[in-house]
Formats: structure tokens, sequence, C-alpha cells
């Protein structure tokens, strides 16, 4: 299961509910993106939320 470095966003697991309150395990993914950014000043590729890259939380290689 990939995992952002940056903020450490992962799959996680839930129940969908509907009105009648019946449970159905489901799981919510971030949004990943493979990226190259600089990671002890070499590039290297690695997964990146679009929340922390809209952020500016990451540079870009």
């Amino acid at each position: 299961m990939a995992k952002d470095i940056i903020t450490g966003r992962k799959t996680v697991f839930g129940n969908k509910r509907s009105k009648a309150l019946n449970s159905v395990r489901r799981s919510w993914k971030p949004n990943l993106q493979k990226v190259r950014i600089l990671v002890d000043g070499k590039p290297k590729r690695v997964w990146v939320s679009a929340r922390a890259l809209k952020s500016g939380k990451v540079k870009r290689a």
C-alpha cells in the first residue's frame, strides 16, 4: 500500500452507511502522485499526496 512520505497519508478504512444504517466496509484512498523530489540533495521518485503538492510542502526536482 502506497504512503505519502511527507504527510504520512495512506488508505483509511471505515463503514459506508445507508439511510437504513446498513454498514458496508469501504476504504478512502488519498490522491497520491509519483513525483521526483529532492531527498538529501538527490532526486528521488516517491509517492506524494496532491494536497502536499498544492500546499507547497514539496519542492520538485
